[in-house]
C-alpha cells in the first residue's frame, strides 16, 4: 500500500521528498500517481510536471469520505507507484481540530505515514519529538523518519542514534543545500511554469533521492492500492459516478456531448491556473468542450464559446498588462452583455472588478463589470460553510456548500440593482458575513470549489451554456468603443 508523506509543520520538506521520489521513479521509467490532501493548487502544479499525470487532491472536507476513497483506489491504481503528500502539520485541520487533517486521510486510507523533519536545529530532542507524533493518535503507523536539513556526518550520527533510541526506522537523511530550496511567494511555492531550469531540477531531485534515500525500505512503501469494492462492486470511473450521485432527473444523466458541442472558454496563463484537474473532467464528461484562453496574451474569447470560466491565481503580478489588454477586456464585457454565463473565483473574482493594486500599490483597471476595487488586506484563510441566499447561475437557494477561501484582499464594494449577495459564508474562528455576487448568467466569489463535492454546479453551468447564444467573436474592439453592460454591472438601471 502506497504512504502518506507528512511532518510536524509547513516548510519540512514534505514537497522536496515528494518531487525527488517522483523524479527517480520517472527517470528509472516507472509510472508514479502522486495526491495532495488539502485544499492545494501549487504544490498539485509541481507535483503534476515532475510525474507525468495530474496530481489528485484528496479533501475530505470538500468532496466526502466516498469521493476520497474512489478517486484514490482508482487513480492510485493505474500506475506503478503511489504517494500521498500531506497538508501543513500531520495532525493540523480545520481549526484546532484533525478534521480533514493529513492523519485523517491517512486513517480513512489505511496508509502508514513517513514523517519528514527539518532537523537542522536539533540533536536528540529528535527523539522526543518522533515519540510524539507516534503515540499521539493510537492506531496511526508511522513507517519511518526522512530527516531534512542534515549539514554533516556528525550532525547525521546524533540524529540517527536519537531515533534508535525509540525504534524508529530512518529512511533517509536529506542535506541542506541552496539549490534544493523551492521558491514560494505569499500563497505557496511558486508553480513550474515560474521556476527556470525545471528540468534539470527534476534531475537534481531525481540525484537526490538516488544519494540520500534508504530506497529498500522506501520503495515497498510506495506500492499501488488494490481495487476497491463498494456496495455495487468494483469501483468506476469517480467522474462518472460523481455526476450520477447528482442526478436528480433522468435527463441529468444526458453525457458526453448528448446536448451537442458546447464550447466552453476557460482563461489558463500565468495570472490565472488555480484549478483541479477534476472540473475539466467533469465538464466533458457533460458534452462541453473546454477551450483555453489566455487573457494575459490579450486573446479574443473563442469564437461560439457558450460559458466562461475564470479560476483563481495571481492577476495582481500582472494587472498592468491585464489592464493594457483592451481586447480581452473588451470581450469579456461583451460576454456579461450578452448574458453568456461567468463563473469565477479568487483571482477570477478580482478581474471583473473596477481596479485592481499591484504588489506596489498602484491601482489598474480591470474589465469593470463588479462595483469594488481591490487592494492588498489582511489573511483570509480557511474551510467555510456556504448557504446561498438566492437563486444564481449555478446555486440554489438554501443548499448547503463547503469550499476554501484563501487570499490577501479587502474590496470596496457595494451591491447594485440587478445583482444579489451570493451566500452567508461561517467558519472557524470567523464571524458569519454575506460574500460573493449572483444573477443567472454570473457566479463570482472569493470560495474555491471542488466540483466532485457538487457537481450539480457543472450541471447548472452546463445547463445555462445550452441556453446562451454563442459568442461571436468580431474585429478587435477599439479601446475607446463603448461595449454594452449587462444589467448587473455598475451603473446598469434596474
Amino acid at each position: 500500500m502506497a504512504c502518506l508523506i507528512a511532518a510536524p509543520c509547513s516548510g519540512s520538506g514534505k514537497t522536496l521528498l515528494s518531487l525527488a521520489i517522483s523524479a527517480l521513479l520517472r527517470r528509472s521509467g516507472a509510472s508514479v500517481q502522486v495526491f495532495k490532501v488539502g485544499p492545494d493548487y501549487l504544490d498539485p502544479q509541481l507535483l503534476g510536471r515532475v510525474s507525468g499525470r495530474p496530481c489528485r487532491n484528496l479533501d475530505r472536507l470538500l468532496c466526502g469520505e466516498e469521493w476520497l476513497q474512489r478517486a484514490f483506489h482508482w487513480w492510485g491504481g493505474q500506475a506503478d507507484h503511489c504517494l500521498v503528500e500531506g497538508v501543513m502539520g500531520l495532525f493540523d485541520g480545520r481549526g484546532p481540530s484533525a478534521d480533514g487533517s493529513s492523519a485523517e486521510v491517512a486513517t480513512l486510507l489505511g496508509l502508514p505515514v513517513v514523517l519528514v523533519v527539518e532537523a537542522s536545529r536539533q540533536a536528540g530532542s529528535l527523539a522526543a519529538l518522533v515519540r510524539g507524533f507516534r503515540d499521539h493518535q493510537p492506531g496511526l503507523e508511522l513507517a519511518g523518519v526522512v530527516l531534512n536539513g542534515v549539514s554533516t556526518e556528525r550532525h547525521r550520527a546524533l540524529l540517527s542514534e536519537a531515533l534508535a533510541s525509540i525504534a524508529m526506522p530512518l529512511l533517509g537523511v536529506l542535506p541542506r543545500h541552496p539549490d534544493l530550496s523551492l521558491p514560494s511567494r505569499h500563497l505557496g511555492l511558486l508553480p513550474p511554469d515560474e521556476l527556470q531550469g525545471f528540468q534539470a531540477r527534476s534531475e537534481e531531485w531525481a540525484a537526490l533521492a538516488e544519494r540520500n534515500l534508504d530506497l529498500e525500505r522506501l520503495l515497498p512503501l510506495l506500492a499501488p492500492p488494490p481495487p476497491l469494492t463498494i456496495g455495487e462492486g468494483r469501483t468506476r470511473d469517480p467522474i462518472r459516478w460523481c455526476l450520477e450521485r447528482s442526478a436528480q432527473t433522468p435527463a441529468d444523466l444526458e453525457c458526453g456531448g448528448s446536448r451537442g458541442d458546447l464550447p466552453v472558454a476557460i482563461a489558463g496563463d500565468a495570472a490565472f491556473h488555480f484549478r483541479y484537474p477534476e472540473a475539466t473532467e467533469l465538464l466533458t464528461a457533460l458534452g462541453l468542450t473546454p477551450l483555453p484562453w489566455q487573457p494575459l496574451a490579450d486573446q479574443p474569447l473563442p469564437r461560439d464559446c457558450r460559458a466562461v470560466i475564470l479560476p483563481g491565481g495571481y492577476p495582481e503580478l500582472h494587472a498592468a498588462e491585464l489592464a493594457a489588454n483592451q481586447r480581452s477586456q473588451s470581450d469579456l464585457r461583451r460576454a456579461a452583455a450578452t448574458a453568456l454565463p461567468i463563473y469565477a473565483e479568487c483571482g477570477g473574482l478580482l478581474l471583473l472588478g473596477q481596479q485592481l493594486e499591484d504588489p506596489l500599490g498602484e491601482a489598474h483597471a480591470m474589465a469593470g463589470l463588479l462595483p469594488f476595487s481591490a487592494r492588498r488586506g489582511s489573511l483570509q484563510l480557511g474551510y467555510r460553510q456556504a448557504t446561498p441566499v438566492a437563486d444564481g447561475l449555478v446555486t440554489r437557494r438554501g443548499e448547503a456548500l463547503v469550499g476554501h477561501e484563501f487570499h490577501r484582499w479587502e474590496l470596496n464594494d457595494t451591491v447594485v440593482d440587478g445583482s444579489e449577495r451570493l451566500w452567508q459564508l461561517e467558519g472557524w474562528g470567523w464571524a458569519p458575513r454575506l460574500e460573493g455576487w449572483t444573477t443567472p448568467t454570473l457566479h463570482a466569489s472569493w470560495l474555491h470549489l471542488h466540483w466532485a463535492g457538487c457537481s450539480a454546479i457543472c450541471r447548472r453551468l452546463r445547463d445555462a451554456a445550452a441556453l446562451a447564444t454563442p459568442f461571436a467573436e468580431t474585429a478587435e474592439t477599439p479601446a475607446d468603443t463603448a461595449v454594452a453592460a449587462p444589467p448587473w454591472s455598475v451603473g446598469a438601471s434596474s
